[in-house]
């Protein structure tokens, strides 16, 4: 009699605690909710872009016209820079003494060529004294004899030219020493604040685009913005149209920009991730835009939400 009841009471029990089961697990999740609320538009009609924040110049990567050993870094990141002054040293030693034996060179060459000079010389005072006499007795100097002398001379002439050329190219190769001992030592190509700095003394410095730079410098006396504007939009776009920058990530902290200037050249977006590797999405027109750097706390580097001002699609359709 138990088992008759039991039985099937703990089957429905299963039933029912299979169906609730199931509904609480059939329940929407809630959608969570962003970090930061997103920017809202400024403007009624406008176009939307993402920009990134770079210095007034431009960010340029500094790097080492010659490969070698960094011997000493005159520089610390945040130093404000002139244009010109020294930022690192690469080791020159080996320049050095190739210059020691340069000049050595040019030493020995003019050498040489003071002596070139002096034989000609003794030359020419032969080549008087013969014509002299031939003036005077044209039977005392045979023919034969006056042209070994004449031809003498030019001999020496011809020296002293091949002397005076080495003289030259001597003196050309210390230069061209000079200017590699030069090359070592790097300067700031313009005034600004040194970013980023990747380069430590007795680090070896290689020559050429790297995909890290050495260092970061650039001009952040005004920050710009360049703004990614969809080619879809380009055409919507007005030179000195309103514009307003939003903080990523704090919406509540915005200013206005000032247009600087559009790069007339469509090219594949990169979606902002920083790494080297970027997908590339679409093609966009990039556009300049301007404000102080005190407006906002923000950094070279940082993202920023941009809308621009444009007509609506609908009224610019009417005109056309």
């Amino acid at each position: 009699m138990f088992t008759k009841y039991l039985l099937p009471a703990v089957a429905v029990a299963g039933i029912l605690f299979a169906i609730v089961f199931v509904r609480a697990g059939n329940r929407p999740v809630p959608a969570s909710q962003p970090v930061a609320p997103p920017a809202a538009a400024p403007f009624a009609a406008y176009i939307a872009g993402a920009g990134i924040v770079e210095a007034r110049s431009e960010n340029i990567a500094v790097g080492a016209p010659v490969a070698g050993v960094v011997t000493k870094v005159y520089v610390k990141v945040g130093d404000q820079v002139k244009a010109g002054q020294e930022l690192f040293k690469i080791d020159d030693r080996d320049l050095l003494a190739e210059r020691l034996v340069r000049r050595a060179a040019v030493d020995s060459a003019r050498a040489r060529l003071a002596v070139e000079q002096a034989s000609l010389a003794d030359l020419r005072n032969q080549l008087d004294m013969w014509e002299q006499m031939k003036s005077t007795d044209p039977r005392a100097v045979s023919r034969e004899e006056f042209d070994r002398r004449k031809f003498a001379v030019g001999t020496g002439e011809a020296r002293v030219q091949q002397a005076q050329a080495e003289v030259a190219a001597a003196e050309a190769g210390v230069e061209a020493v000079e200017t590699l001992i030069a090359r070592t030592l790097v300067r700031a190509p313009v005034d600004g604040e040194i970013m980023q700095l990747k380069l430590r003394p007795g680090e070896f410095a290689t020559a050429g685009a790297l995909e890290t730079p050495l260092m970061l410098i650039g001009d952040l006396s005004k920050l710009h913005v360049r703004v990614d504007v969809d080619e879809n939009d380009a055409w919507r776009l007005k030179p000195n149209a309103r514009a307003r920058a939003f903080l990523r990530g704090n919406s509540s902290m915005s200013t206005d920009v000032s247009f600087v200037r559009v790069e007339p050249y469509v090219v594949p977006k990169r979606s902002l991730t920083g790494e080297s590797t970027e997908r590339v999405d679409t093609r966009v027109l990039q556009v300049l835009f301007a404000f102080d750097r005190s407006s906002l706390p923000v950094y070279v580097g940082q993202q920023m939400d941009v809308f621009i001002e444009a007509p609506p699609v609908g009224e610019l359709a009417v005109k056309r």
